[in-house]
């Protein structure tokens, strides 16, 4: 049977500079390195973490869906397509998401159409402020950029529309 008498955080990392003696960054003339070694691979040198681009575009649809005033993310063909899938049963959260996941950035695209009469500016800037902080909380990566693209507006009367004809019509 083991006994652990350290935590993992008091036992230092095979990687960490206290247990390599003979690591050094080659330098440039100008000073930036030109070959330097990964010391550390995720907080405590136990490993690195790879989050994959659709949990990042998942989170980011799920943050941006609870702000006010956003009807649906997309544009015409994906709403259409999105539609047909919450028919089956298979919702998809990243319709309307684009994301590029780099090392410890993220940059994002989102397409999405607002509910008539919210403020535009002020609906993108509440999606925009959902994704930074739910992107830099969740995944802990730096956000650089968040595009919104707002493709259309819903009218409420809309579906009232669609409703009204399956009725009798007013005028024979």
């Amino acid at each position: 049977m083991t006994i652990q008498t350290h935590t993992p955080a008091e036992v230092p990392a095979k990687n960490s500079t206290a247990a390599t003696t003979n690591t050094t960054a080659t330098l440039d003339a100008d000073g930036p390195a030109l070959s330097a070694p990964a010391l550390n691979k995720g907080k405590d040198g136990r490993g690195a973490t790879t989050v994959a681009d659709g949990v990042v575009a998942k989170i980011a649809g799920i943050a941006i869906q609870e702000i006010p005033g956003v009807h649906a993310l997309g544009g015409g063909a994906a709403r259409a397509i999105g539609n047909l899938r919450e028919k089956v049963g298979q919702k998809d959260l990243t319709q309307g998401v684009s994301v590029e996941v780099g090392q410890t950035q993220v940059a994002v695209d989102v397409t999405l159409v607002v509910e008539y009469p919210h403020p535009l500016q002020e609906v993108a800037d509440n999606a925009r402020d959902a994704v930074y902080n739910a992107i830099e909380d969740l995944v802990g990566m730096e956000v650089t950029e968040v595009n919104i693209t707002i493709t259309d507006i819903h009218v409420p009367s809309e579906d009232a529309d669609i409703d009204d004809a399956g009725r009798e019509p007013r005028v024979a």
